[in-house]
């Protein structure tokens, strides 16, 4: 399907550069085709290696009966024209990640790591513990480098550390892990799939094709998790904060097969969901019988993951965090339990529709919420209707100068957003970086 064939890429982005860059190898007829203008010198490379690149919103007009296969960018939504034309014409619809995954050296092992919230702390922690062990390992996935440009580097001692998100689970066949986690579930993107359930059966194919020589790490405490995991092949190991479990907290430590792997106090990282996280990191490392010292050793000095729950700076005994990821309700509520000191909260972003009453019993330490972008007034009336003082602002500049204004000493300054970015960026690092950069030009 990928050699010798005719292909349609639909979105360029960073994905459908490097599958077209790949896929030109195998004497393949390939078009790639995006809505908006990409970067001249990636065009300019792909066009020398035979890929017909195409700027036109219409991309549907280009698709007929002789292609083979259809690669669509994961953040195209499955009722775009060109991919229902492409069903009605019985051509195959993957992604880049399903792409690469026909492309893997034998006995290559894959870790891939999915959940609401979670995947990307936990994602990198697997790759710094393998690493500190000294196994060869590389990550990528859903953080923006995609896999098909780390396939010249694979081979079969190779670990692949991937974060996959619901987007590139939504057409994943072939594809299959090692190891799967599912840090989490709850309710998110569902703009992308339209419900809860089919959230749930796509979150589901990270178990794709295991069988009982393949792990699934499952959290004991959400019940959306071990319901869609009841009938998987996977031999399964489970993690809770709360019970007994593989994986555990008991004694102010983590217990991994009531083994004692590390106390609380020695854990750099901070917080109930980072503990989590690192119980899903510990299980899956430890399926590549890593040390207790590597574990040890990362763990007493990882400092968390850039744009969630990062710290920035403290100015005049205000602390001030950047939690730009949080684009929904659950991820800023994980972050709200995360201080008892008086807070000062800074929301908003695009608008999805979606309520933030989930987050009514987390806001106790808030003090003042600040928002801004396309949700700011149905933020200000859920604020006022918890008698918190809110204030509307047009951007995150104008938000985060006045939440410095009204800070005092004592107080912590949260960027955590709830919303997604893109009504006023491209992604949500770019928020969290000009965050970042409007505090440190602070003056102390």
């Amino acid at each position: 399907m990928f050699k010798d064939s005719k292909i349609f890429i639909l979105g360029m982005a960073r994905s459908g550069y490097e599958v077209a860059k790949y896929l030109s190898r195998y004497n393949n007829e390939i078009l790639i085709i995006d809505a908006k203008e990409q970067d001249n010198d990636k065009v300019s490379e792909l066009e020398a290696l035979g890929v017909k690149v195409i700027i036109d919103g219409d991309a549907s007009k280009y698709l007929d009966e002789t292609y083979k296969v259809v690669i669509k960018n994961p953040g195209i939504k499955y009722t775009h024209d060109a991919v229902v034309k492409a069903n009605n014409l019985n051509i195959p619809v993957v992604n880049e990640v399903e792409v690469a995954s026909y492309f893997f050296p034998e006995n290559l092992n894959v870790v891939g790591i999915t959940g609401s919230n979670g995947k990307t702390t936990t994602t990198n922690l697997i790759y710094e513990i393998l690493k500190a062990n000294g196994k060869k390992v590389i990550m990528a996935g859903n953080m923006g480098i995609p896999v098909c440009g780390t396939l010249d580097e694979l081979d079969s001692d190779t670990i692949l550390v991937l974060e996959i998100s619901v987007q590139q689970l939504c057409n994943m066949k072939h594809f299959k892990t090692n190891v799967s986690v599912l840090t989490n579930l709850s309710p998110t993107h569902i703009d992308f799939v339209d419900s809860y359930e089919n959230y749930l059966n796509i979150k589901k194919r990270i178990f794709n094709n295991h069988t009982k020589d393949d792990l699934a790490i499952i959290n004991l405490e959400d019940k959306d998790s071990m319901d869609i995991t009841e009938d998987i092949n996977s031999t399964k190991l489970y993690f809770s904060s709360k019970k007994d479990s593989d994986l555990c907290i008991k004694d102010n430590a983590i217990y991994y097969n009531d083994e004692l792997i590390i106390n609380i106090s020695d854990i750099k990282l901070k917080g109930m969901h980072n503990y989590e996280n690192i119980m899903c990191a510990i299980g899956a490392t430890k399926y590549f019988n890593v040390s207790n010292d590597s574990i040890i050793n990362v763990l007493s000095k990882f400092n968390g993951v850039e744009h969630r729950l990062e710290y920035v700076r403290s100015i005049n005994n205000i602390v001030f965090y950047n939690d730009s990821k949080a684009t929904n309700t659950v991820s800023t509520r994980i972050a709200l339990d995360s201080f008892k000191e008086p807070t000062i909260l800074i929301m908003g972003g695009l608008d999805r529709g979606h309520s933030f009453e989930p987050l009514n019993y987390a806001v106790k330490h808030t003090k003042l919420i600040v928002c801004y972008g396309q949700t700011k007034e149905r933020i200000k009336d859920w604020a006022t209707s918890l008698n918190i003082p809110v204030k509307v602002v047009d951007n995150l500049s104008e938000a985060t100068n006045y939440a410095y204004k009204e800070a005092l000493p004592n107080d912590v300054v949260l960027l955590s957003p709830a919303c997604a970015s893109w009504d006023q960026y491209k992604c949500f690092e770019d928020r969290g970086t000009e965050f970042k950069n409007i505090v440190n030009s602070f003056k102390e």
